[in-house]
């Protein structure tokens, strides 16, 4: 097996995000400049290349054309996930923070893609648990307030009109539509569900009249709809899978047709709306081989595209399309320096759980041996409601490339798998969440895969809490773990929730567990790994942004603080300038390499 450098792994790539301007005269993407990705655009034809941003602390985030001339990016400050939104010219002039408050986050509600001047954005700058919609001016930064947020108010839809005509509303546990015909008009409430069964506004109607939404109202499976939201009326399925949720919907805004939806088995899937559309796609595919194709960016005019590839063990490349020359033009390898013949195949699997659920995921394995006695690492995914998929994951083949088995397993509680599995995660952390992941383990060892000796268990986030649950409530399964950002208290990670997740506490509390309920409380204190040091017994390795607004650096300094009380090997790296998982590239390096160290030693 051929060694590939770590840094191979987690260097930020030459090149990557490229966009397409509206008249599809310019490309821009991302490129590092003193190791932070900012944008360059250059005119398609020509040779010259021109950075228009010069970020130096913090890669941006994302960006997008708002017209011809100018590029709106979002960025935060060490990690706090206040993002801004900032624009700029294409000579790089009149570069400036539009939205330059203190502690606030910009939201997008729409990019207003005929208004050349303004965009719809949500800000939190009047009272922070909750964002008021504005009309900002992109050249200026001046805003005009369109509605004050009454204090339950989560979410602001706009019409194709840019027109907010409805809003999502929730007292904790019930969500709400309110819809008015004009913005002259009242909101008035037209339909109520429980947070169990959700209807997700997607775009309205051509005819601005209804909305096609994504809904698993009186179904267990989530359907692409359209929905009578003046009188809160489901009219029509367009869309259903057997075995997953419906996930999005496409459509073409020149043309005014739908395109297609998306949903996700082990991998990505597409059901075709639109003759010419299915005819791009699979025209693409003929022509790029076998790799997933996507439609990056389109001319506003919607003849000239920006594809992306990748598959399991390639970041694949990016190309224009131009349709009406039948052009097809390879633009850059994302990531060149990687081989992907070198690299490991992402299987999916699938396995029982105890009490009879099948739990799906996805098993890599080194390239080249026998796969037999493995050491192995379990890395359960963030969340918790969420799902792996089957992609490049530069995290799982640099485990791979180390002699490492890596499973990934989609744990009750994943999305995409229906309402009744994801509500059979509800008060379950700790618990059936994690027997899922211990069963898998199981399921590797009975396969004569895993060595039962050497299996580690490493997770970010909720994967994170997964792990100290699992060195903590299953001390023998694991001979060591890492834990990257994760909760080890859910006491105090309930009430150091942002301030903007304030409208979901009840929600979470019924999803979680509630502290000022008798029973609910001794749960959370059995399920919390920091009051169980005493039964853990593999090393651990804890890493930890200090600026993470989510699980906050208390949820790893108790724990760490914990464990050499009690005499247990635990190394600690914390970044001062990072968040929510480590972007900037020289912290991932660290990470990795102090993790690769900590593997070695222990495994």
């Amino acid at each position: 097996m051929n060694k590939i450098p770590l840094r191979d792994f987690f260097k930020n790539p030459v090149k990557t995000r490229f966009t397409l301007s509206p008249n599809g005269k310019f490309l821009a993407w991302l490129a590092p400049f003193k190791q932070r990705m900012n944008i360059h655009v250059q005119e398609i034809g020509s040779s010259e290349i021109k950075r228009i941003t010069e970020v130096e602390d913090r890669d941006i985030s994302g960006y997008f054309w708002v017209n011809n001339n100018r590029i709106l990016y979002a960025r935060d400050f060490g990690g706090d996930e206040n993002f801004h939104i900032l624009g700029v010219n294409l000579d790089g002039t009149n570069n400036q923070d539009l939205t330059p408050f203190e502690d606030v986050k910009a939201q997008m509600i729409d990019d207003l893609r005929d208004d050349e001047d303004h965009i719809l954005v949500g800000l939190n700058k009047r009272v922070p648990e909750i964002f008021d919609p504005y009309r900002l001016n992109i050249n200026t930064g001046e805003l005009q307030l369109l509605a004050t947020n009454p204090g339950n108010i989560t979410s602001w839809v706009s019409d194709h009109n840019g027109k907010i005509r409805v809003a999502i509303a929730t007292d904790g546990v019930n969500s709400s539509f309110l819809y008015r015909e004009s913005e002259q008009d009242p909101f008035k409430v037209t339909k109520t569900t429980n947070f169990r069964e959700a209807i997700t506004p997607l775009f309205f109607t051509f005819d601005n009249k209804h909305l096609y939404a994504n809904s698993n109202v009186n179904r267990d499976k989530a359907a692409i709809v359209i929905f009578d939201v003046a009188n809160g009326k489901e009219l029509e399925v367009l869309f259903e899978h057997d075995e997953v949720d419906a996930e999005s919907l496409s459509y073409s805004r020149k043309r005014k047709v739908l395109t297609a939806v998306n949903f996700t088995t082990w991998k990505r899937q597409f059901h075709f709306l639109d003759e010419q559309t299915k005819s791009v796609i699979e025209g693409l595919q003929q022509k790029l081989g076998d790799y997933e194709v996507a439609i990056s960016s389109t001319s506003k005019d919607e003849t000239k595209f920006l594809v992306r590839t990748f598959s399991d063990r390639s970041l694949g490349a990016y190309y224009f399309f131009d349709e009406e020359k039948d052009l097809l033009e390879k633009l850059e390898d994302v990531s060149p320096w990687l081989n992907e013949e070198d690299l490991a195949e992402m299987k999916p699997i699938s396995y029982q759980s105890r009490d009879g659920l099948t739990i799906h995921g996805y098993l890599t394995l080194p390239k080249g041996g026998d796969p037999k006695n493995l050491p192995i690492v379990v890395n359960p995914h963030g969340g918790p409601w969420a799902r792996d998929t089957w992609t490049f994951n530069p995290e799982v083949q640099f485990l791979a490339n180390r002699g490492y088995g890596v499973l990934q397993m989609n744990f009750r509680g994943s999305t995409g798998f229906g309402r009744q599995f994801w509500e059979a995660s509800f008060r379950e952390w700790g618990l059936k969440m994690q027997d899922d992941i211990t069963d898998g383990v199981q399921w590797l060892i009975d396969q004569g895969l895993a060595d039962p000796k050497r299996v580690s268990i490493y997770g970010g986030s909720y994967g994170g809490y997964a792990t100290l649950a699992g060195v903590t409530f299953t001390p023998d399964l694991y001979a060591c773990a890492v834990d990257y950002v994760g909760v080890s208290n859910l006491f105090t990670f309930m009430d150091t929730i942002p301030p903007y997740w304030a409208p979901y506490l009840q929600m979470l509390k019924e999803m979680v567990g509630d502290p000022d309920v008798e029973e609910h409380n001794k749960q959370l204190r059995a399920t919390s790994p920091v009051f169980h040091v005493d039964k853990i017994k593999a090393p651990l390795l804890i890493v930890q942004g200090a600026k993470d607004p989510r699980v906050k650096q208390s949820e790893s300094d108790q724990m760490v603080k914990a464990l050499r009380k009690n005499g247990i090997d635990v190394e600690y790296l914390l970044k001062e300038n990072e968040g929510h998982g480590f972007r900037n590239e020289e912290n991932r390096f660290e990470f990795y390499n102090t993790m690769e160290e900590f593997l070695l030693k222990h495994l």
